[in-house]
């Protein structure tokens, strides 16, 4: 099955976005993008990728672009306004009988979620792909509780392993840290594919 082009209301804003619906399933995950002022948007290669692989392992996926890009409206927020974006694209996808409901994000996506899920957003599970722990802070993200995997790369030099490991260390969490051999931030070609066979082992423990 195909995508299909989505609007989702939200706060103040209406928002694109795509959403592909397994038949017959609960499961669904939102898969947020990169920072928009540095060309991010729902058509990143790494995004379509983490859709995909949710995708094959039987959940509807619904990837959308923040407010201000695409042909979305509003303006970009400083993040604030796009944790808000989180909440609205997560409500929605309730509203499609999706029960089981995990949230994944990557790069500045993986840092908006972090903070909505800290904030209260529930979800069933929660995956993080280069969270940029070098570029924004991730200092008042207390809950990572619900964090089930995170990937970088050997190289990332926005999301750094080491910077990583450090940050769950401060918290009571105990996620799956997996570091890409010979990968940075962008996750060239073959990246992508264990990219995808990471999060596919993590769906299927």
């Amino acid at each position: 099955m195909g995508e299909t082009p989505v609007r989702i209301a939200g706060k103040d804003v209406v928002l694109e976005g795509r959403e592909r619906m397994v038949a017959g399933s609960t499961k669904g995950v939102v898969v947020t993008h990169p920072h928009p002022l540095y060309g991010g948007n729902m058509d990143n290669q790494v995004v379509r990728q983490i859709a995909d692989t949710f995708y094959k392992n039987g959940f509807s996926t619904l990837r959308f672009n923040f407010r201000g890009t695409g042909e979305g409206t509003g303006n970009f927020d400083d993040g604030a306004g796009e944790q808000d974006d989180v909440h609205a694209a997560l409500d929605y996808f309730r509203g499609r009988n999706i029960t089981a409901l995990f949230l994944a994000g990557y790069s500045f996506g993986a840092w908006v979620n972090a903070h909505a899920v800290d904030a209260g957003a529930s979800v069933d599970g929660h995956i993080m792909v280069s969270p940029p722990v070098n570029f924004l802070a991730f200092d008042d993200v207390q809950d990572l509780s619900r964090t089930g995997l995170i990937v970088t790369g050997e190289y990332d030099d926005i999301a750094p392993a080491d910077q990583i490991r450090h940050m769950i260390e401060l918290s009571d969490a105990n996620p799956d840290l997996r570091v890409l051999a010979g990968c940075d931030h962008f996750y060239a070609a073959g990246a992508l594919d264990r990219l995808g066979q990471c999060i596919h082992t993590y769906l299927n423990l």
